[in-house]
């Protein structure tokens, strides 16, 4: 696939869970559509969306309750898209859903990867390549960011890092969506700063390719060495999303 190929996948499953079309997305203008159920959304989303800000670079698509298009509307107005995404502008959306009970919540960056700038790397430890069966022990904190105990169903495909017998790193992806399968890695303290994140994550996006999906990572804004794993394994910014949720059902971590 080409990294045009990929974007266009990426840009479809987007339509998909906020209910609009691709090319919404490619537009100069904010555009805000209505949020609704979808089985072929990503399975970790909550839909409807109270409010769900995506953008890929040209506009802000806003998926959101009818309820609050006129207060979603004058934000997208205000602001333009680059700062919508950030304070002090969230603030300002943030404190508008307030006396509604709800609040901003989930903040991240994804990324999808460009065939051109692939590449393997090696690092001091063996690598084995993972199933659900062997993921059975391992829903465990360590690994929380590779596998996901609420989800376990949708864990199909991991890359162990083994000092021995020991596992000190981990990458697994999850099928959130019929066509993309979402990376997450995990290093142990003792293994970091040797290259293992980086051979994890390389290993596993070539066996998602060869599956026939499309790999995608996913991270929060100020995780840094995160995304320099994903730079550095050939993944590319490709849109950035902001949630309001009721805040009653915001976790307090």
């Amino acid at each position: 696939m080409t990294y045009r190929e990929i974007r266009q996948a990426a840009l479809r499953q987007s339509a998909v869970d906020c209910g609009c079309r691709p090319e919404d997305f490619l537009q100069e203008r904010p555009v805000i559509v209505e949020s609704a159920p979808n089985r072929n959304a990503r399975k970790y989303l909550d839909l409807p969306f109270v409010c769900d800000l995506v953008s890929y670079g040209s506009n802000v698509v806003a998926s959101i309750d009818g309820r609050y298009r006129e207060l979603v509307a004058g934000y997208l107005e205000r602001f333009p898209a680059e700062h919508c995404f950030e304070t002090p502008a969230l603030h300002v959306l943030d404190d508008a859903f307030r006396p509604h009970g709800m609040r901003v919540c989930y903040m991240a960056e994804y990324f999808l990867p460009d065939p051109a700038a692939l590449r393997q790397y090696g690092c001091p430890y063996p690598l084995r390549l993972l199933g659900p069966r062997d993921f059975a022990g391992l829903y465990l904190p360590a690994w929380s960011n590779a596998l996901c105990e609420k989800r376990k169903e949708l864990d199909v495909l991991g890359v162990g890092a083994y000092d021995g017998e020991r596992l000190v790193g981990l990458a697994a992806c999850s099928a959130d969506c019929d066509g993309m399968w979402q990376i997450g890695v995990d290093v142990l303290p003792g293994a970091r700063r040797q290259g293992v994140a980086a051979a994890l994550t390389s290993r596993l996006t070539g066996e998602i390719f060869a599956r026939g999906k499309v790999p995608f990572y996913c991270c929060a804004w100020a995780n840094i060495k995160s995304a320099r794993t994903a730079l550095k394994c050939g993944f590319r910014p490709a849109w950035a999303e902001v949630t309001v949720r009721p805040a009653l059902s915001i976790p307090v971590l």
